[in-house]
């Protein structure tokens, strides 16, 4: 019953908010479009109205692991996919050298393959914004390490129908990006 009532919700939104546009469109959707955002409502819901929560993937590192454990199973995961690390942001670090004070680990990790990203913003421009694909390792206040990267199910199926290679470089993507996320919170290779 729970299920129904967000999907009618969650239906009655999309009808209300975009009357015949969405109409217009939906045949020009991916067909698992709807199932995407579905589930980023629920998780919108569940997290009391967090964005975040609802678009993000987040992962629990394995106790033990340390930050270059992590960092060396992302690395590993991402030989031989195409994806190149093109940047890393220390933020802990700079923060410290900031404020003179110890911070909590917070690192991002920065994946990008030049020849999918141009496909992707040749599709859409405002994918641009969501390059180079972005893996966050985040201590918390209990010590514990997260990982955190963009649920790039949206990016894949979340619009309109990609052209089939792009679709499946993008698959491609998704994939690396998740198996290297796996990779860091198990240290994993």
């Amino acid at each position: 019953m729970r299920n129904f009532l967000k999907t009618a919700i969650l239906g009655v939104a999309i009808l209300s908010l975009s009357g015949c546009g969405f109409l217009s469109i939906k045949d020009d959707l991916d067909p698992q479009a709807m199932d995407i955002y579905k589930e980023m409502y629920g998780k919108f819901v569940e997290s009391g109205g967090d964005l975040g929560a609802a678009t993000v993937w987040r992962m629990k590192v394995d106790e033990g692991l340390t930050p270059e454990d992590i960092k060396v199973s992302i690395e590993s995961a991402a030989v031989g996919s195409g994806l190149k690390n093109v940047g890393e942001m220390p933020l802990s670090k700079q923060l410290e050298l900031e404020t003179g004070e110890e911070q909590r680990y917070l690192m991002i990790y920065q994946y990008c393959s030049p020849s999918i990203a141009r496909q992707a913003v040749d599709f859409s421009p405002y994918f641009s914004a969501y390059l180079p694909c972005r893996i966050s390792v985040v201590e918390d206040e209990e010590g514990n390490y997260w990982l955190y990267g963009l649920n790039m199910d949206m990016f894949v199926h979340g619009g309109k129908e990609m052209p089939p290679e792009f679709k499946k470089n993008a698959q491609h993507v998704r994939d690396t990006i998740y198996k290297m996320m796996k990779a860091g919170a198990s240290g994993g290779f």
